[in-house]
């Protein structure tokens, strides 16, 4: 099935490594032009290497995307050199995985206020866009209890609820917003991978509530993505699309 994105331009914020880099090649490989950043230059490199052995036209940069002049000025030298932006979705993310107020200021301006400044740097292009569409990446730990307090669960759970609120006020422009949830993903160059190799029992306790019995690729991910936000789903928007394998227990209504 041709899903539409052959042409397409996306700006994938955070798409150097892990789930955003399986995202990146998705999108190359449907024909999409695709500009990534990342914090280090050689990561983003390789990954914008990797869209264009795609055949798909790639850009990259190096950004500190908590600099609120820098990540908003990146986003809109992404636009020119793409010629447009037709999706953006931010991959960036932060967890340090402690309930302090040190912990809450940095999953805010490391998570938050980069989505949040990145959606509205990217708005311009994409209302001009005839299939814009955004995507939030929120988390399982946004929708039931998992480890205790900590602002990473709250914080991906506010996300939801922008996201939808969003998608109200932009949907009569033609603008879709959808939020995706994954549960535990694996990638070579993502977290589960650090996990595995220095906490194997926290590993495989996860791994054991996953009725699926394994954890997802970048790849499933990737391909469940590019079809939220590619033409072919025109009609889907204000969505949160939980892809975990069936490790949350609660029943999505």
């Amino acid at each position: 099935m041709d899903i539409g994105l052959k042409g397409r331009k996306a700006i994938l914020a955070g798409a150097n490594a892990g789930i955003g880099r399986a995202v990146a090649k998705v999108f190359a490989a449907e024909g999409c032009d695709v500009a990534l950043c990342g914090r280090t230059q050689v990561k983003v490199d390789h990954v914008v290497a990797e869209v264009e052995a795609l055949g798909a036209r790639g850009f990259g940069g190096a950004v500190d995307v908590t600099d609120a002049e820098a990540f908003p000025r990146w986003v809109a030298q992404a636009t020119e050199q793409l010629g447009g932006c037709d999706i953006f979705i931010s991959f960036v993310s932060v967890n340090p995985g402690v309930d302090t107020p040190e912990g809450w200021e940095t999953v805010f301006n490391g998570d938050i206020l980069p989505l949040v400044r990145g959606i509205q740097a990217a708005l311009p292009a994409l209302e001009k866009s005839d299939a814009g569409s955004i995507i939030t990446i929120s988390s399982t730990g946004a929708l039931e209890e998992f480890m205790g307090p900590q602002p990473y669960n709250a914080l991906k759970a506010a996300i939801i609820n922008y996201s939808a609120a969003l998608a109200q006020k932009y949907a009569p422009q033609g603008l879709r917003v959808n939020c995706v949830s994954p549960g535990p993903v694996y990638t070579d160059d993502g977290p589960w991978a650090y996990i595995k190799e220095n906490m194997p029992e926290f590993y495989e306790s996860i791994l054991g509530q996953i009725p699926s019995g394994r954890m997802g690729s970048g790849e499933e991910l990737g391909k469940a993505i590019s079809f939220i936000a590619s033409p072919a789903c025109r009609y889907m928007t204000g969505s949160n699309i939980l892809i975990d394998g069936g490790i949350t227990k609660g029943v999505q209504f």
